[in-house]
C-alpha cells in the first residue's frame, strides 16, 4: 500500500508543480520566446530591406557611372572637335598671313624691279645722250663709229 500512496502523492506534487509552472514560469518563458522571435523576425526583415537598399544603391551607382561615362565621352568629343577647329582656324590664319606676306613681297619685288628698270633707263638714256654728244661732236667715219659703239658696250 505504500506504493499507491507514494504514487498518488507524487502525482499530486507533480500536478501542483505543473500548475505552478503553467501559472508563473510558463508565461515568462513564453513571453521571452515571443520577444526573441519578434527580434529575430525584425532582424531578418531589416537584413532583407538592407539587401534591397544595397541592390537599389548599386543600380543607381551603375546608372550614374554610365551617365558620367557618357558625359565624359561627350566632353572629350567636344574637346576634340574644338581642338580640330582651333587647328583649322590657325591653319587658315597662317595661310592668309602667308598669302598676305607673299603678296606684299611680290609687290615689293615688283617695285624694286620697276626702280631698277627706271635706273637702267636713266643710265641708258644718259649713255645714249653721251654717245650722241660724242657722235655729234665729231665728224665720224665708219671706223670711228664702230670704235665709239665698242666703247659704249665696254662701259655698259
Amino acid at each position: 500500500m505504500n506504493i499507491n500512496l507514494t504514487l498518488i502523492g507524487q502525482t499530486i506534487s507533480f500536478l501542483f508543480f505543473a500548475l505552478f509552472c503553467m501559472k508563473f514560469v510558463w508565461p515568462v518563458i513564453r513571453e521571452a520566446m515571443e520577444t526573441r522571435e519578434k527580434q529575430i523576425a525584425d532582424g531578418l526583415a531589416a537584413a532583407d530591406k538592407a539587401n534591397r537598399d544595397l541592390e537599389l544603391a548599386q543600380s543607381k551607382v551603375e546608372e550614374q557611372m554610365n551617365a558620367a561615362k557618357s558625359e565624359a565621352s561627350g566632353i572629350l568629343d567636344q574637346a576634340n572637335k574644338r581642338a580640330s577647329q582651333v587647328v583649322e582656324e590657325a591653319k587658315e590664319k597662317a595661310s592668309e598671313e602667308g598669302n598676305r606676306l607673299k603678296t606684299a613681297a611680290q609687290a615689293e619685288i615688283e617695285q624694286e624691279s620697276n626702280r631698277a628698270k627706271e635706273q637702267l633707263r636713266q643710265q641708258v638714256s644718259g649713255l645714249a645722250v653721251l654717245g650722241a654728244e660724242k657722235i655729234l661732236g665729231k665728224e665720224i667715219d665708219e671706223n670711228q663709229h664702230k670704235a665709239l659703239v665698242e666703247d659704249l658696250i665696254k662701259s655698259l
